[in-house]
């Protein structure tokens, strides 16, 4: 199903964990600041001055959405940038000491613990259960010094997992250690407030909640150090220099206020978990499939509420591959991802899945599910039966 150059591309669309579809009333706010306030914001003439007009009203906005001060929030262009920006950032008014972080991390968590690594920090990685929930214990082992860092990701892309973040914070609070998370699968899912949690930094991304991609923020406590990696024009309070993308920054505050809508309507809860709990209970009626990460029947509060993500075997129980489901169920009109989708090259075997104690076949079966306020019921009618095609047709043949 491969569409013509500009033609719309059809099907249900269900991989929101790698991005969301911009939500319209994003696109016609960032239209209507793009047209009036398209200046550099740090030129002082009239253009310059409604640029950087928008850009502080956009900060303004995002950070009461997000319960933090305008001071606290640094724009960037995504997930992977303020995450780099947060542990390096942090890292260099620190002493090289230890930086924690969890077996289910983002690769960009990875990459930004391996650039220090080579700065002459020490890395520890702390395991986690079958269900993709940290080793407490072991973080409580961990945390004393040299510790002096600690990355976690707060809502697990790949198995749903959320992170016991009081839990967390707390221990970090008592032994004085800067935390940061990644909570870019969490806003716009979940209430968010910077100001109640125990947290240092937080990271987030524009494109994950219907919000534009190239933008994103890092939210970073008062008090505590951060040193820009990009320099340049001093830009974002000496944080991120660049020139600041007013009209993104319109779209992620849009975006972020039509989730707070969502999420009043569903009194802190994303309504699109009650569709994804119907699916969830047809899916398992079919032989050969199991749920990875928590279960939101029996602990919603451990899963992200747009999430879900299965095991596909035969009723035999030999293990499909993922990546062909997903090849054939997008014939069948539906766009999902594999649990494997963020490695690329050698073995197709999810490291996060094998983090959780599955083998290497078990852990290249994975199929995952990204739901959204853009689905209606109806559009998931029919996902059982052409997931049951599409492995009776991976079945037969490649």
């Amino acid at each position: 199903m491969s569409p013509r150059p500009g033609a719309p591309v059809r099907g249900v669309y269900l991989d929101a964990c790698a991005t969301a579809p911009p939500a319209p009333e994003v696109l016609e706010a960032m239209a209507a600041v793009q047209a009036v306030a398209w200046g550099n914001p740090s030129s002082l003439h009239g253009h310059g001055l409604a640029a950087a007009e928008a850009l502080e009203r956009a900060r303004w906005r995002c950070a009461a959405l997000l319960g933090c001060r305008p001071e606290e929030l640094v724009f960037t262009s995504g997930g992977s940038e303020s995450i780099h920006l947060a542990l390096l950032g942090a890292a260099e008014n620190l002493r090289p000491g230890r930086l924690l972080i969890s077996s289910v991390e983002h690769p960009a968590t990875a990459a930004a613990a391996a650039a220090l690594e080579r700065r002459g920090w020490q890395l520890q990685t702390l395991p986690v259960d079958r269900e993709g929930l940290l080793d407490l214990e072991a973080l409580e082992r961990w945390v004393e010094p040299p510790t002096r860092l600690v990355s976690l990701i707060w809502g697990q892309s790949e198995v749903g997992s959320l992170q016991p973040l009081d839990a967390v914070g707390a221990r970090c609070r008592r032994a004085g250690v800067l935390l940061h998370v990644d909570a870019v699968q969490v806003v716009g899912h979940l209430p968010v407030d910077f100001a109640a949690l125990p947290v240092d930094l937080l990271s987030l991304a524009g494109h994950k909640l219907q919000g534009p991609r190239g933008i994103g923020a890092l939210l970073v406590r008062s008090g505590v150090p951060l040193t820009g990696q990009i320099g340049g024009g001093g830009q974002e309070a000496g944080r991120r220099s660049g020139t600041e993308p007013v009209a993104l920054a319109a779209g992620l505050c849009r975006a972020l206020e039509l989730a707070d809508e969502r999420l009043r309507q569903g009194a802190g809860r994303d309504p699109v978990a009650a569709m994804r709990d119907a699916l969830l209970a047809r899916l398992l009626e079919l032989p050969g499939l199991r749920l990875s990460g928590p279960d939101p029947r029996h602990v919603p509060e451990a899963r992200l509420p747009h999430h879900l993500s299965l095991l596909v075997s035969s009723a035999a129980g030999g293990p499909f591959s993922g990546r062909q489901l997903v090849r054939r169920l997008w014939q069948e009109g539906y766009a999902v991802s594999s649990g494997s989708a963020c490695s690329s090259g050698g073995s197709p075997a999810s490291p996060v899945l094998r983090a959780l104690g599955y083998g290497e076949q078990e852990a290249a079966s994975g199929l995952r599910l990204g739901f959204g306020p853009w689905l209606s019921p109806a559009d998931l009618e029919g996902l059982p039966d052409a997931l049951e095609r599409a492995r009776q047709q991976v079945a037969v043949g490649p």
